[in-house]
């Protein structure tokens, strides 16, 4: 056997239709794209979700729920990431501007302490929220706790 007497086998490939070649391809004419009709005409794109006229999933399914725009978004910091902060840096005052430099939260971001893990030192925190359990834990040892104003 040498390589140049390979052949694929019999049947295995087929020749493309050659459409839009005249009426001597067999498929002449309309080129297999019926008569009239969108379908038939060049540039022609079916709009995503078309159903052929019926009507589309998107629309068949009722909306739902509600949305509320004046929401207000607050990253959530726990206490342990206070204490895991104020162990690296040594600090005793925690701000906006000591979470922005600890890539917590962003410039702009609003922030609220919430209560899970514990507090070894007395701290003193500035946020935007507290929750009752962070509040109470901070208070415990000696620290305040100080809402900021909304920007």
């Amino acid at each position: 056997m040498d390589l140049s007497s390979l052949q694929p086998a019999k049947g295995s490939i087929k020749s493309s239709k050659r459409i839009g070649r005249g009426s001597g391809s067999g498929k002449g004419g309309t080129s297999t794209r019926g008569h009239k009709g969108a379908q038939s005409r060049s540039g022609y794109s079916r709009k995503k979700g078309f159903e052929g006229g019926q009507m589309p999933l998107q629309r068949r399914i009722p909306k739902g729920g509600f949305k509320n725009f004046n929401r207000v978004e607050y990253a959530s910091i726990n206490l342990d990431v206070l204490q895991k902060i104020a162990d690296t840096n040594n600090l005793t005052v925690i701000n906006h501007e000591t979470l922005v430099n600890s890539n917590l939260v962003s410039k702009r971001e609003l922030f609220k302490i919430l209560g899970r893990g514990i507090l070894k030192v007395k701290l003193e925190v500035h946020a935007h929220g507290f929750s009752e359990t962070a509040k109470k834990a901070i208070e415990e040892k000696g620290g305040s706790a100080t809402i900021i104003e909304k920007h």
